[in-house]
């Protein structure tokens, strides 16, 4: 038993060295019970109530859930106009929201998959949107669409592997997490306008701050816990929230400055225009 749990907690079943959920003498339905995940984060676990293993872990998943709604009033312009595919992207926003704090919730194998799956599916939906076509295979041929339906077969393949073997999670946000942030930067040095430069490096911050929360948490978890704050996990949850909405509008108006410039795309501040607020895009130029 981990010695963060609590003494009435489930206890941990299966362990790290377990490879494949295939190898399991159990039912499938085992890996929905809690505490059958191998991860644990230094939270202490049902210290605040007996329902929750990780309470400030789950709840800070709230932005998740919040920022969805509003951004797709924001950018109905965008989806008009543009691609209505941002729809799903908010949409997978959610769901990763909700997949995150059902895991810290429970902290059962079944959640740390669906939340490992679901941030797989949003990173993969967004290259299949937004990846300059610079980039893409020489048999793509510059097909945006062909691309995404690529993307699209990479999600189902990793999504049905990572049940045999749920490394393989890992591996794949890793793959697809690091281009990221490159392309990002990239993309910023590239851009003279002022005000997207200022928006991009304050993404930029607000993701190494998350992933410095993360690797904290996760190397130094015995100094927080006795200190009695070992809450940085909640923390990479929040930062990570406002990076993520943050570089999905900044590459969906990169891509509409490179492919609709006729449609005049610029960023907006919502609920004042005075660079703070919640990014998004608008469309001078549309109907």
């Amino acid at each position: 038993m981990s010695p963060k749990f609590h003494m009435n907690s489930p206890v941990w079943r299966i362990g790290t060295s377990r490879s494949s959920l295939m190898m399991s003498d159990h039912s499938f339905l085992y890996v929905m019970e809690r505490g059958t995940s191998p991860i644990d984060w230094c939270e202490f676990n049902y210290t605040h109530t007996p329902f929750i293993a990780e309470l400030i872990n789950t709840t800070s998943n709230i932005l998740f859930l919040i920022f969805p709604p509003i951004l797709c009033q924001l950018f109905r312009q965008y989806a008009n106009n543009i691609d209505r595919g941002i729809y799903i992207i908010w949409t997978l926003f959610a769901v990763v929201g909700i997949c995150s704090a059902y895991f810290h919730a429970t902290l059962s194998l079944l959640g740390q998959l669906l939340d490992e799956l679901a941030i797989l599916w949003l990173l993969a939906f967004a290259f299949g949107m937004w990846l300059p076509r610079t980039y893409y295979p020489r048999w793509i041929h510059n097909d945006r669409k062909k691309f995404k339906k690529v993307m699209m077969l990479i999600s189902v393949i990793a999504s049905f592997a990572a049940f045999i073997y749920p490394w393989i999670n890992s591996f794949a946000l890793m793959t697809l997490g690091i281009p990221t942030f490159f392309l990002l930067t990239k993309e910023i040095r590239q851009c003279r306008i002022q005000r997207i430069r200022r928006l991009g490096w304050r993404c930029c911050i607000c993701w190494i701050a998350a992933v410095t929360s993360w690797i904290l948490d996760r190397m130094f978890c015995d100094t927080w816990s006795a200190y009695n704050l070992p809450y940085l996990h909640g923390v990479w949850h929040i930062m990570i929230a406002i990076a993520s909405y943050t570089v999905c509008v900044l590459f969906a108006y990169f891509d509409a400055i490179h492919n609709y410039q006729d449609l005049l795309p610029v960023i907006k501040f919502w609920p004042q225009d005075k660079d703070y607020g919640i990014p998004y895009i608008e469309l001078k130029n549309a109907a």
